[in-house]
């Protein structure tokens, strides 16, 4: 038996001036919109049979709503598997809790390991 990891990790893009409620609702947020995307990451079982890993990072556009609007490729994960992957989630999400501060934009590196 194979063992994988999928790890995913996201961090907010851009400067924001935030009180300190004002950052812990976003420190929330992030945490929660976080767990929602790692709980829709697969790791591909083609790729995992090529040996294939990396981390491929996601610009995803979030609008005030917290409807995901786009998601991008902005740094590939050396695997075309991974990155179509990569590419999915935030689809397969669609929608999170609106951000706390309007719209946002975040890049979301999603990791691939075989153990």
């Amino acid at each position: 038996m194979i063992k994988t990891i999928a790890k995913i990790s996201l961090a907010l893009t851009g400067t924001v001036l935030l009180s300190t409620s004002a950052f812990a609702q976003s420190s929330d947020w992030t945490r929660s919109v976080t767990n929602m995307f790692a709980s829709k990451q697969t790791y591909p079982s083609t790729a995992q049979m090529r040996g294939e890993e990396g981390t491929a990072k996601v610009k995803v556009y979030i609008g005030a709503d917290g409807a995901v609007q786009k998601a991008e490729i902005v740094s590939g994960s050396g695997s075309a598997i991974l990155d179509k992957e990569a590419l999915s989630v935030p689809t397969k999400v669609g929608k999170v809790p609106a951000p706390p501060a309007g719209p946002t934009t975040l890049t979301v590196p999603m990791t691939w390991k075989l153990a």
